[in-house]
This record gives structure tokens, sequence and C-alpha cells, in this order.
């Protein structure tokens, strides 16, 4: 195949180096700013990003850029080729074309727009706005029909389980300000709410309880004293699934033991009462909304199963047990278990 080549002046040469640059600004721009996600950016100017403030009045109008950018990365290349042409012909202007496109046109400035994205986006707003403004009048028509066929951008939701794993990502990065207590903490509450009250509540087997017509003693007092528990559930015709209300420890101070009370005189009714299947974070807001820190749990059979206390959802949202003074078992269905285990063997 004969080769022929064309005198080389410094004008081509300046055209086509313009070119290749203008090629690059081109790709690198594309892939730079639809490398930053929407909603991350929107995010970030709303935290006072001055880069993202910049950058996201631009993006937000997505088809409008993407056909703005692509025009010009096209025409640029058209009449990149063209020169090219001029300066060599055959396989020496592919080569040599084709060359310069790939190197200099996509992989260097892509890779660099990648990688700084947010700064160079922002320092490069005006040079977008440039081209906007040149290829408006095809752009638009173009962004117009794509804005009816496609909708709007759809923002970018992330699941429970994508956050988690965001979040351990960034407790494991160095950079990271999140630390292994915040990372803890975080993971709780989102996890906490799809568990239910019977996951985590202290079974019947291990309650400690009182009978309504139990008469206060110094040896009844005693025993509760021994049992660490400041609300104790009260229940009625010695039935432990017959649930009446609490005895608050505290109203046992100063009592008169020569005045023969029983429990029933201090019982009061501030125990809520709810299913096995209740959610933590609805239990929760009933707790906050009836100012009560207690509940009796029940199965669809009207059968009592345990109890479940405000401590014990702060706990799993912290994902740490809160042990006082008075706490003898760190874990009451441990405990549970290993009575009822127990019990199985001496049968």
């Amino acid at each position: 195949m004969q080769i022929y080549f064309l005198n080389l002046n410094k004008m081509n040469i300046l055209i086509v180096t313009f070119l290749v640059l203008l090629s690059g600004a081109f790709s690198g721009l594309t892939l730079g700013f639809f490398s930053l996600n929407l909603t991350s950016l929107e995010r970030k100017a709303k935290l006072g990003d001055k880069r993202a403030r910049k950058i996201y009045p631009i993006r937000k109008n997505g088809n409008l850029l993407l056909c703005t950018l692509l025009l010009g990365n096209v025409a640029v290349n058209s009449a990149m080729a063209i020169f090219l042409g001029e300066l060599a012909t055959g396989v020496v202007a592919g080569l040599v074309s084709t060359g310069l496109i790939v190197v200099f046109g996509e992989i260097i400035p892509q890779a660099v727009f990648s990688r700084f994205a947010l700064t160079l986006g922002s320092n490069t707003v005006w040079l977008v706005r440039v081209f906007i403004f040149i290829l408006y009048p095809i752009a638009y028509p173009l962004s117009w029909m794509l804005d009816k066929a496609l909708g709007a951008e759809l923002a970018t939701i992330w699941n429970k389980k994508e956050i988690e794993e965001i979040i351990k990502h960034h407790e494991d990065a160095e950079e990271s300000e999140i630390d292994a207590d915040e990372e803890r903490i975080m993971l709780g509450a989102l996890a906490f709410s799809d568990r239910t009250a019977e996951q985590i509540m202290s079974p019947k087997s291990v309650v400690f309880m009182l009978e309504k017509e139990q008469p206060i003693t110094l040896d009844l007092v005693l025993k509760i004293k021994e049992s660490g528990f400041t609300r104790i559930p009260v229940y009625e015709n010695q039935n432990r699934d017959h649930i009446i209300g609490l005895l608050f420890v505290k109203d046992l101070l100063g009592i008169d033991f020569t005045q023969n009370f029983s429990v029933k005189d201090y019982v009061k009714e501030v125990l809520l009462f709810i299913r096995e299947e209740m959610l933590l974070d609805n239990l929760l807001n009933h707790f906050i909304k009836e100012k009560k820190h207690l509940a009796a749990i029940f199965n669809e059979f009207g059968g009592f199963q345990g109890v479940i206390s405000l401590e014990d959802i702060i706990e799993e949202i912290l994902d740490v047990e809160i042990l006082d003074e008075a706490d003898k078992t760190k874990d009451l269905q441990i405990l549970a278990k290993t009575l009822n285990d127990k019990k199985l063997l001496e049968e």
C-alpha cells in the first residue's frame, strides 16, 4: 500500500493539538460530571461544600449536560480526523488519529477526571457553561426529547443493608471520622426496628413477680431487695398470666409493717400490654407516648410470655448490655434457657 505524506506546517499542528486537548476536555468532563452522584452532590451542597454548590446547578440538568458534552466530543473528533487526513493519508492517518484520540482524548483525561471529579468539575463549570451556550440550539431539543421519554433522573436511595455496608466501610477507612462506637450505635439503630419484642424480652420463667394479695412483710421486702428490680409486675388470682400492674419498690420506703399492707395497696396501672410480634420501633414510640418504662408481652392466645423494658430497647440500639450494681445476670434469655434445659434433664 502506498502512503503519501503532505508537508506539515505549524498551523495544522497547532489546530490538531488544540482539537486533541478539546477532545480530552469533553471526554473527561463527561465522565467526571456523570461520576458525581446527583443525590450525593445535592447533600454535599446542603452541607456547605462550595465545590458541590458550583457543580449542582449544571449537573441536575443531566440530559442537557450529556447532549452538550457528547455533541462537542463527536464534533471535535470528526474535525480532528479531517485535519489529520490533510497531514497524512491511508494507514498513517488512521493510526495517528486513533492513537491521539484514545490516549490523549479518552484514557488520560478520563483517568484524571474520575479521580478528582469534584475538584476539577468545580473549576471547569465556567467552561461547561460556555459549551452549553454554544451548542444549546442543538443540545436543548435533544435533551428535551430525552426528558420527555425518560423522565427526571432517579434519585439514589440505599436500603438498610447498603447503608450498613457504607457505615462499615467508612469506619474501616483511615481518613473517616466514624469510630467503632459510632459504627456500633448506627448499626444498632438501623437494625432494632426489624426486631420484635419477643426476641429481646425477659422470658416469663425468669421474671420476678408478686401476687397482689401477698402481705408486705420484712421478709418480702428483703426478697424484693435481693431480686434487684425496681419495677415488679403484679398478678392476681394466683395466675401469673393475669398481670394487673406494677409495684414500684421506691414506694415501700419507710413502710410501717404493723399496718398489714398487701401488694395490692401499692399497685399502679402503669404497665403496657403488648403482643409478642410488636416491632421495637413501635414499642419505643408507645413507651415515649404513654410515659411508661415496662411492658408485659402476651401471645395470640393471651398467655403471658415475659416483660420488656425501655432499657432493653436502648441496649438494642446501642448494641451493648447496660448493667448496674444490682444486676446479677447479663442476659435473662440465656438464664431462662439454662433453667429450662436443667428442668428437662431433671424430668
